[in-house]
């Protein structure tokens, strides 16, 4: 599970956990991973940290591999790590579209890329990235983020058919507008706004995303591949 230590990707790793599965949570800021594995533990499951930095392809192979050693392999990865830089396109200097395309896109393919050759032996494994709203509605401001995230569906797209002889699935989970640290800080006004756009008319919670990764992940969902689950209130249809 990348991006671990906190909101979506926290709320994912406790609902595999509670599921039995053994988790290893990654992420760069090794304290709140550690936060993150002591609540995992509290519910009696197998947590193992392991710090990733997904800007780096060194930091990805070095985690999977370490990861890899202690579980004896890898049947599961969430790729959820993502940062944001968000300005106008005229505006956005190019290393800070690199910058988010490097971890939003890139570091999802190099980790998928690094798992696949486990799974392909045992013949059995779960790819799931978390794509976002702004991948199939656009976002203005965020050229990179949403570049990356309809990137991420592609990707989705074209491992399912590639990988689907051996038993291995791949689909994206698309959230909307989510209450996490990242939306927390946004303004009033702006938060009022987006509320009006959402049928459902409350913000989604980072257990709803983790109830459709946790399907996702399980044997229940073993005919579902290539497909983007939107998580996101009706707020995109």
């Amino acid at each position: 599970m990348t991006g671990a230590s906190r909101g979506i990707g926290r709320a994912c790793a406790l609902a595999l956990a509670r599921d039995g599965v053994r988790v290893a949570v990654a992420a760069r800021d090794l304290s709140k991973l550690e936060e993150a594995a002591s609540a995992i533990r509290s519910t009696g499951a197998e947590a193992f940290v392991s710090e990733m930095d997904m800007s780096s392809s060194e930091s990805i192979e070095r985690a999977l591999a370490k990861t890899a050693e202690e579980f004896g392999r890898i049947d599961i990865l969430v790729n959820n790590a993502a940062i944001v830089r968000d300005v106008l396109a005229l505006r956005m200097k190019k290393e800070d579209w690199d910058a988010v395309l490097n971890v939003n896109l890139t570091g999802a393919f190099l980790a998928s890329k690094q798992v696949l050759h486990g799974m392909m032996r045992e013949r059995w494994g779960r790819i799931i990235n978390i794509s976002s709203v702004v991948a199939e509605a656009g976002n203005p401001g965020q050229a990179n983020y949403v570049a990356s995230k309809a990137g991420l569906i592609g990707l989705t797209k074209s491992l399912a058919q590639e990988m689907a002889s051996r038993n291995i699935t791949v689909n994206a989970v698309a959230p909307g507008f989510i209450d996490t640290d990242m939306t927390s800080n946004l303004p009033a006004e702006l938060k009022e706004n987006m509320l009006g756009h959402i049928p459902l008319k409350r913000f989604g919670k980072a257990e709803d995303v983790a109830a459709a990764v946790r399907f996702l992940a399980s044997e229940e969902a073993s005919y579902i591949t290539g497909h983007v689950l939107d998580v996101n209130g009706g707020m995109y249809m």
